[in-house]
């Protein structure tokens, strides 16, 4: 006798309550749309005569706002790549600040000593920043942990000894190298022409973040990630580690070369400090402030620590200050005592940077919803 099978019916998927389905609401629909909204922003600010006293000494269209402005974006960027080395590979570089500055000083050097124009100064100057980022990463990267940033560290306290003793005369010593404006175009000297540096170090800015962006988002970025991760692991499916290393050095230390070329038209000039170690510990800072490995932390993490760095000079020298007791006017008139402090609450309450600050207030927000909502 044949048995009679009934088909099979699958069962329906459990209904899912509607406090535990994630609603997209308006913020998740406008949220794709922030950076666009941000970039315009950042377009017509130029154009706004706004004055936002305690913030910036003048209007937002002032020369010295830009300025600012413009080092901020600078740093943004220059943050974003390092990020690309620290974040999203895993690699801890002590040295970056030595290809912002041969970006910096190559341009400087090629103008004002060689007599080049800028178009061909600034090229030249990126691209030998990018070959010394390949050639040092070649030696650097055959170490690993704490030996790679030792041997990152050496490297960058060469070229800082010897753009301080004025190798061959060309760099200025300590004093520094002011920059001949004859080599430079006519909209980019002047105090009236401060928004077309503005435009530059924004130009800059969004040419990091898409490069950073398409090499995250492809199989090298990947790859890149994983060695983050795990590194034996992708020597075991059969790839190499240290190309693909060599592969991110070279392209942080080249895009760091192209952010220095921006900054010495900027501040119209070279000095030795962005030789120093402390540059590249202050990146380090950037990025951890941000929150490292993330789309916007390492910009956002840039811009708000040079921003902090420029203005709470002013801030320890303003009368509030000066009116408070010894005991606090002493310590707050330092701008490195405020931003440790600040760097040490931001870890302490938000431990994956600025990032984070966004899912964190959302779950509170929830969690809040969810307490205040009447028990059925």
């Amino acid at each position: 006798m044949t048995e009679v099978k009934s088909p099979e019916v699958s069962a329906p998927p459990a209904a899912v309550p509607d406090e535990l389905t994630e609603q997209p609401g308006r913020w998740g629909r406008l949220r794709p749309f922030l950076p666009l909204v941000a970039l315009a922003v950042a377009l017509i600010l130029p154009y706004s005569t706004l004055h936002l006293p305690g913030i910036f000494e003048g209007a937002l269209n002032s020369p010295g706002t830009l300025q600012l402005l413009a080092v901020c974006l600078v740093f943004g960027g220059l943050a974003a790549g390092y990020d690309l080395l620290f974040g999203r590979t895993g690699m801890l570089s002590f040295g970056h600040a030595l290809y912002f500055a041969a970006g910096v000083y190559g341009t400087d050097i090629l103008i004002t000593r060689a007599g080049l124009p800028l178009w061909q100064a600034a090229p030249l100057a990126i691209v030998g920043g990018t070959i010394l980022a390949g050639l040092l990463g070649a030696v650097a990267l055959r170490t690993v942990g704490i030996a790679f940033a030792m041997v990152t560290l050496a490297f960058a306290q060469v070229g800082a000894i010897l753009v301080a003793r004025d190798f061959g005369g060309l760099t200025g010593g300590e004093e520094g190298l002011p920059l001949d404006v004859a080599g430079l175009p006519d909209g980019l000297v002047g105090v009236t022409n401060t928004v077309n540096l503005y435009w530059l170090a924004l130009a800059y800015l969004v040419v990091v973040v898409f490069v950073v962006h398409r090499v995250s988002g492809s199989p090298t970025g990947r790859v890149l990630a994983g060695l983050r991760d795990d590194e034996r692991r992708i020597g075991v499916l059969g790839l190499d580690p240290y190309r693909f290393k060599l592969v991110a050095f070279t392209l942080a230390g080249g895009l760091a070369a192209a952010g220095g070329a921006v900054y010495c038209l900027i501040v119209g000039g070279a000095s030795p400090h962005i030789t120093s170690s402390e540059l590249t510990l202050s990146l380090l800072v950037m990025v951890v402030l941000g929150g490292p490995g993330t789309r916007w932390g390492p910009v956002l993490g840039g811009i708000l620590y040079m921003y902090l760095d420029h203005r709470l000079v002013s801030f320890g020298t303003s009368d509030a200050v000066n009116a408070l007791p010894a005991f606090l006017s002493r310590p707050l008139s330092q701008p490195l005592f405020v931003l440790g402090t600040v760097f040490i609450l931001a870890v302490y309450f938000f431990p994956g940077g600025l990032a984070s600050l966004a899912p964190r207030l959302a779950l509170l927000r929830d969690s809040l919803r969810t307490g205040s909502r009447p028990q059925g």
